[in-house]
C-alpha cells in the first residue's frame, strides 16, 4: 500500500511525521520485545526528530525496546560533526535515554580509504534483520540515503554499498541497498521545499531514472510532503 501524505504547511508535516512515528512505534513494542528503526539523514528528518523528542517523554514509549539503524553515512572520522548517526542521536537524546547498545552506527574509516570495507562490515552487522520501519529523505535529483541516479549502487546485491563517486561532499559514502530498504515493512519517506516537486512528481509516477520510485515497504510506503514540494499533486481532505 502506498499512501501520499499531503500537508497543509512544513511544520504541519514535520508534526504529524513525528506524532505517527511515535504512535506507531509504542504499538509495535506493545506486540515485540525489539523495534528495528532505521533513521535517515537531513535537515526535514531532523525536524521530525526534534518534535519526536519533544513528544516522547511520559508517551509511552519504552526507549530501552528500541533498537536503531542509518540507511546511509558520510564515510567520515567517528566524531566527524556532519555524521547523521551524530546528528540524529544529539536530536533524540535530548529527552529519550539511548543505550549505545540499542545503536548501530555505520562504521567509520578505521585507516582505510576504502568506504567498502565499512559497507561489508554493516552488512555483516545487519544480518537477517528486518526494519519494522525505515525512514528515508529525498534529494532534488530523486536520491534517496546515498543511493543517487545511474550509480552502481543501485544494482547491488548485498545488503549494503561504499560509494567513491557521490555528486556532493564528501564523495565517499556508505548506503544501504535497495535490497535492505525494500525488506522493511514499512518505509516512510519525508519530502519538503520547493527544488523537490519534480523529481516527486516523477517518483511518483514511477520514474525508473529516480531511486525514490524503487523503494517500497512490504507492508507500506507513506510520503509525507509539504505544501513546496507537493506542487500540483491533487489534494483531498481526509477525516482520519
Amino acid at each position: 500500500m502506498t499512501r501520499v501524505l499531503r500537508h497543509q504547511s512544513a511544520d504541519e508535516m514535520t508534526e504529524a511525521a513525528a506524532r505517527r512515528l511515535l504512535d506507531r512505534l509504542i504499538g509495535l513494542q506493545q506486540e515485540r520485545e525489539t523495534v528495528h528503526l532505521c533513521l535517515a539523514g537531513g535537515t526535514t528528518a531532523l525536524r521530525v526528530y526534534d518534535a519526536f523528542a519533544d513528544l516522547a517523554p511520559e508517551s509511552g514509549l519504552q526507549p530501552g525496546k528500541l533498537t536503531l539503524w542509518w540507511g546511509d553515512e558520510k564515510y567520515v572520522p567517528p566524531t566527524d560533526a556532519e555524521r547523521n548517526s551524530l546528528q540524529s542521536l544529539a536530536v533524540l537524546a535530548r529527552t529519550l535515554p539511548i543505550n549505545v547498545s540499542q545503536t548501530h552506527p555505520i562504521p567509520a574509516p578505521t585507516g582505510s580509504d576504502d568506504p567498502s570495507e565499512a559497507a561489508f562490515a554493516y552488512a555483516q552487522e545487519l544480518g537477517d534483520v528486518t526494519f519494522d520501519i525505515c525512514l528515508l529523505g529525498m534529494g532534488a535529483d530523486g536520491h534517496v540515503a546515498a543511493l543517487f541516479p545511474h550509480s552502481p549502487a543501485l544494482e547491488a546485491a548485498g545488503l549494503a554499498y561504499g560509494v567513491t563517486d557521490a555528486p556532493v561532499e564528501p564523495p565517499e559514502r556508505v548506503t544501504l541497498t535497495l535490497n535492505a530498504i525494500n525488506r522493511s515493512k514499512s518505509v516512510w519517506l519525508f519530502v519538503a521545499g520547493e527544488a523537490k516537486v519534480e523529481a516527486l512528481r516523477g517518483a511518483l509516477a514511477g520514474d525508473p531514472d529516480l531511486p525514490a520510485s524503487h523503494v517500497r515497504g512490504t507492508d507500506e510506503t507513506l510520503w509525507f510532503i509539504d505544501p513546496a514540494a507537493s506542487g500540483d499533486l491533487p489534494s483531498f481532505r481526509c477525516a482520519f
